[in-house]
């Protein structure tokens, strides 16, 4: 009986032991990762959301960010008081670099300015040596800054289930082309397996020679009509003045510049010639020299970096323009003025030695 007596108190320090035991072990936490909301989280562990926030002195319960520890309370007890969630962190804004085409009238400035950047930046991001020669369709690439937005937890909705109503097919997403250097409206055509025709109907196309290089098109599907079609006039051409490997003809009479490839018209643009007191000269010459930009400089005129040059006759040349737009007009000292996308592809499909001849 007196060894019962002494083992008692042993027997109740190990009973106290045990009961006690559980509430030195460590709480449950769970570090937020990327991707994870506190609807997932609160899924994982069995949890309501309501009773994970609680926990955590959450209040909003979108708000939880990578890398912040979340106190995991025992399902169906009671939540202890947590303390305060730490502030989020301010992040730092997303760079978004996206694609500009230029519009006529736009400068390096006025685009540096609608996003928000500043003129060396843009040259730089684009490797502009110079600020103040770019061209209408030329493509920049440009930055913005945006802060990322905070994603709401999904809200778990419990419904019956209902038969699912019959969804209405959303409308096909027209296909869309962009033009490369070197295609025209009849290539594009073939490609896609439709007339050119409708390319040009869809597309309010009414000369099917002036499809440039960047120019976005609708392709219609194969056999569908377009309605409202505009009547396209395919201008007048001249032949093909040798009819075999490459030539360029440069008819004044209409301010057109025209390319063959054995004897088949393949590009068609308007241009500007030169001035009553300074003509483009006539004749039959020869691609002679190419500079991919030049400075031009004479009385009462000085332009660098004249894009895509090819002269064809002494100081006559076909080159690229940026300090006008007013085609069809009489406008240069006797070169042949094209837009510069148009320069471009000229400069592309000629070489040295390339027949040009030149009609009044």
């Amino acid at each position: 009986m007196s060894r019962l007596r002494r083992l008692a108190p042993l027997v109740l320090l190990v009973c106290l032991f045990v009961i006690t035991a559980p509430a030195f072990a460590q709480e449950q936490t769970h570090v937020v990762q990327p991707g994870e909301n506190l609807f997932r989280i609160a899924l994982r562990y069995g949890l309501d959301v309501p009773t994970l926030a609680q926990a955590n002195n959450i209040s909003n319960t979108w708000q939880i960010y990578v890398g912040q520890t979340l106190i995991i309370p025992t399902p169906g007890a009671a939540p202890a008081p947590a303390e305060p969630a730490p502030a989020p962190v301010e992040q730092p804004p997303v760079v978004v670099t996206t694609e500009y085409v230029v519009q006529r009238g736009d400068t390096l400035r006025s685009i540096a300015q609608a996003f928000g950047m500043t003129v060396d930046q843009l040259a730089t991001l684009n490797n502009l040596t110079n600020p103040n020669l770019i061209y209408y369709g030329q493509r920049l690439n440009v930055t913005s800054s945006a802060p990322a937005e905070p994603v709401p937890a999904p809200v778990e909705v419990v419904a019956a289930p209902v038969e699912p109503a019959p969804v209405a097919a959303a409308p096909a997403e027209p296909l869309i082309h962009i033009v490369q250097r070197g295609e025209y409206l009849s290539s594009i055509a073939r490609q896609y397996g439709v007339n050119w025709t409708d390319i040009a109907a869809a597309n309010n196309i009414y000369d099917p020679n002036t499809v440039f290089a960047g120019t976005r098109l609708i392709i219609p599907a194969p056999g569908v009509a377009v309605g409202s079609a505009p009547a396209v006039a395919v201008p007048a051409a001249p032949p093909a003045y040798i009819g075999s490997g490459r030539e360029v003809i440069v008819d004044l009479s209409d301010s057109r510049v025209y390319a063959y490839e054995n004897g088949v018209l393949v590009r068609n643009v308007l241009a500007s010639m030169g001035m009553a007191f300074t003509p483009t000269v006539q004749g039959d010459f020869t691609i002679q020299r190419k500079y991919f930009a030049q400075t031009m400089t004479g009385p009462g005129y000085y332009l660098p970096d004249v894009p895509y040059v090819m002269y064809f006759y002494a100081g006559y040349a076909l080159h690229g323009t940026y300090w006008h737009s007013n085609w069809g007009q009489p406008m240069s000292h006797g070169c042949v003025n094209l837009p510069t996308l148009e320069a471009q592809w000229f400069f592309d499909f000629t070489e040295v030695g390339t027949p040009v001849h030149v009609q009044a």
